[in-house]
């Protein structure tokens, strides 16, 4: 029992530092296409984060959140709520992922114009050349 609750720790350390990893790329490097790549890294590792925070470990196995019938008797209602899984963080995370790929999707067409327009990614050269 022991070793989940350590496993669990471990995971959320990890990531940690992926989240501090990806921000790191993302306020040093300065092409627009690696802050891209950290800004995708980072949000991947956030939703990652919310579903493992969002998942109950339940004795002796969770269980989905799905009723098929009311159980008549109190008990299985309150049985089953202390051994479902919250379905909340999952349905959260699902609507993350599509807006988040609908940003970086912006954001790569931003960077495509942007080398269109000054021929480089280079923040520190955009800067020069605009003025």
């Amino acid at each position: 029992m022991e070793i989940i609750y350590v496993l669990f720790n471990i995971a959320v350390l990890a990531l940690i530092a992926n989240i501090g990893l990806a921000l790191y790329g993302v306020f040093t490097r300065p092409s627009l296409v690696k802050k891209i790549i950290a800004l995708t890294i980072f949000s991947d590792t956030i939703n990652l984060m919310v579903v493992l925070i969002g998942f109950r470990h339940a004795e002796p196995n969770p269980v989905p959140p799905i009723l098929i019938s009311i159980p008549p008797i109190k008990e299985d209602i309150i049985t089953f709520m202390q051994k479902a899984v919250d379905p909340l963080p999952q349905a959260l995370v699902l609507t993350a992922i599509v807006i988040g790929l609908a940003v970086i999707l912006y954001l790569i067409f931003l960077t495509i114009q942007i080398y269109r327009i000054y021929g480089t990614t280079d923040v520190r050269k955009i800067a020069k050349l605009k003025g």
